[in-house]
């Protein structure tokens, strides 16, 4: 039987969630490319093999208008029953009851939400299953090259299938489905080589109609790597479709950008990459690997090597052809090959070097990558120091005077106030939270630009960036903030006022008021000082200049059982109401229980404007409720 979920996503696919069948036919012929192009190679490494491949290369397709047939028929490497279990009964992806989920709620639904279910299948991988949106029954003749045992497999689509030892004479596979009453189209020729022409004229091995070869017989396709070709000779539709068919599965999405290109020179490779234009719904899997296939002549090694390219570029899709590694190169020993490092750098900085002017000279549409890959890419900046100088160019962020636009890091640099030393950000898990944070209250009266960090990796990558364009990186949630005071507009009469200010002392009430909120908040807090950044709320809270920043802890302490959150300092405003009353209250001795919840409603307000926890709600809410009396009583 076919896994549940699988039987439940047989059904769905049945029963044309798809508007468009025609992909059944790219699918399978995809696969069959597929299974030529592992034949291919395998006969490089293994004589008993070469030995017993007669012809050459050919995908076939045949038609019998009285059975209600169509054949799909390959000489590749074919399969043996543990390979037809594992690629035809089952999907190897985890979460797939979820993905059937989604789907089902989007059938009879808008358009819009069906075109996102068809995406959802296609990041699945479930191209062979297309093949029951036109058929009701499906058989696959396949004998794996150098076996002596064929397989039949046979099944409905409706839960179950079986596979019985078979005779055939040669190594390949032969798919006959048949065919629907209201899918009777594809029982004409033309219409099968319409489909190809639009869909899979790009593959590299020739397509056939009819079941036997003839002497005169001429393929329906161009049987020319994609790749191969100049970037003049090929269509926008030729390179979706293509696109399409790296990405393995049925996905209906366009790439959000191609790059074509030949390199020459020390070494020499063709490269035909994509930056897809939706999500992989696998893209934080660690065991994930990039879906760059790398072929040596045109023919097919592996897809998925380990230091093609970075990790931080994992989302990229197609092919790299070198002319320079040999052909029998095993997966282990392209690990640690010269000529690899050198192609991995090269395309790395090629692609880096595109997404720069992308952000540049179309900063909306890279808006749209950006909120796809964007958490992704700024990976590059903590574990790959070689390309930080290029990710600088590309990497961007919202910022206080950003609006809705993203901002570089040059961009921030050029608009810098005269005399700042730092850029300046502010992390948290949001933007909107971020931007009502009362640390920035100072930055903004300045009118010093702060940016976002939003993502979890900023908090790794920004401990260890060091500097941009000898700017270094400062938090404004951490230190004493006394840069502010040397930021004023005017230069020499502004300059001597805030060397004053610096050097003032602490009034002795403002003293007595600290010295007070130490003794009520106790072991709560670390500290307690006047502000220098806020301008309109009463307190805040920040961390200790060489101490963990708040939202970096937090994430650790989410994710890494890492303790409780450490002791912050309190910052007051001196010139907020609260603050002057409560100044006054001290001052004159009285009210002491009023004083007292005020300190506790400080902090909790602090606290909750950090999105911390309050330890104990049920005082937070008497406290309120005795000072919320009070100042009704004295209205």
């Amino acid at each position: 039987q076919f896994q549940t979920e699988v039987s439940r996503l047989l059904d769905i696919v049945a029963n044309a969630l798809y508007s468009d069948r025609d992909v059944f036919l790219r699918e399978l012929i995809s696969n069959s490319s597929d299974a030529c192009d592992r034949l291919r190679y395998a006969a490089l490494t293994n004589d008993k093999i070469a030995k017993d491949i007669k012809e050459d290369y050919a995908i076939r397709l045949a038609v019998d208008t009285d059975s209600r047939t169509v054949k799909v028929i390959d000489n590749g490497i074919g399969m043996n029953k543990k390979e037809l279990i594992e690629n035809l009964g089952t999907i190897a992806h985890s979460g797939t009851s979820k993905i059937v989920e989604k789907i089902s709620k989007a059938k009879g639904k808008d358009k819009e939400e069906e075109t996102s279910a068809i995406n959802l299948i296609g990041q699945f991988g479930v191209g062979f299953y297309s093949a029951f949106m036109v058929a009701d029954k499906v058989e696959v003749l396949t004998k794996k090259a150098g076996d002596k045992k064929a397989w039949l497999w046979k099944s409905d689509g409706k839960g179950e299938y079986s596979i019985d030892e078979a005779l055939k004479d040669s190594h390949g596979t032969e798919i006959t489905l048949y065919i629907k009453d209201d899918a009777s189209g594809y029982l004409l020729e033309d219409k099968l080589v319409q489909v190809v022409k639009k869909y899979s004229d790009h593959i590299d091995f020739p397509i056939y109609m009819g079941e036997e070869p003839s002497d005169d017989e001429e393929p329906i396709n161009s049987a020319s790597a994609l790749w191969m070709r100049q970037k003049s000779e090929v269509t926008e539709e030729q390179y979706t479709e293509f696109y399409r068919q790296v990405s393995g599965g049925l996905s209906m999405d366009k790439p959000w950008m191609t790059l074509h290109w030949h390199a020459e020179g020390a070494i020499e490779y063709h490269n035909l990459i994509f930056i897809p234009g939706m999500k992989p719904f696998d893209l934080y899997d660690p065991k994930r690997e990039h879906g760059i296939k790398l072929y040596v002549k045109r023919v097919y090694i592996t897809d998925g090597v380990e230091g093609l390219v970075p990790p931080f570029l994992r989302f990229l899709k197609g092919v790299v052809d070198s002319q320079d590694l040999p052909l029998n190169i095993s997966r282990e020993m392209l690990q640690n090959n010269p000529v690899l490092s050198k192609i991995s750098t090269a395309l790395t900085r090629r692609v880096l070097d595109e997404l720069r002017k992308k952000a540049e000279n179309e900063p909306e549409e890279f808006k749209k990558f950006w909120e796809l890959f964007g958490p992704v890419v700024k990976e590059g900046l903590y574990d790959a120091h070689q390309y930080r100088d290029s990710l600088n160019k590309v990497v961007r962020f919202y910022s206080t005077t950003s609006g809705d636009k993203l901002v570089s890091f040059d961009e921030y640099v050029d608009r810098m106030k005269e005399g700042q030393k730092h850029i300046y950000y502010i992390s948290g898990p949001d933007i909107e939270s971020l931007r009502n944070s009362p640390q920035l209250e100072g930055y903004k009266a300045k009118g010093i630009e702060v940016l976002f960090m939003t993502d979890t990796i900023d908090e790794f990558w920004l401990p260890i960036a060091f500097e941009h364009r000898q700017k270094t990186f400062k938090s404004v949630t951490k230190g004493t903030a006394e840069e502010l005071s040397e930021l004023d507009k005017d230069t020499k009469k502004d300059s001597k006022i805030s060397e004053k200010v610096k050097k003032a002392k602490t009034s002795k009430a403002m003293e007595e008021v600290i010295s007070k909120l130490k003794e009520i908040l106790g072991d709560e807090i670390k500290d307690v000082v006047v502000s220098k950044r806020l301008t309109d709320s009463a307190v805040c809270l920040v961390a200790d200049e060489k101490g963990v920043d708040m939202h970096m802890e937090r994430i650790l302490q989410k994710n890494q059982n890492y303790g409780e959150l450490g002791k912050r300092i309190l910052e007051i405003n001196e010139k907020h109401p609260v603050i002057k009353k409560l100044k006054k209250m001290i001052k004159d001795d009285k009210n002491s229980e009023i004083i007292k919840d005020t300190a506790w409603l400080l902090l909790d307000q602090a606290r909750i404007i950090e999105g911390d926890p309050l330890p104990n709600p049920t005082e937070f809410t008497k406290r309120m409720s005795r000072l919320m009396e009070k100042g009704l009583l004295a209205a």
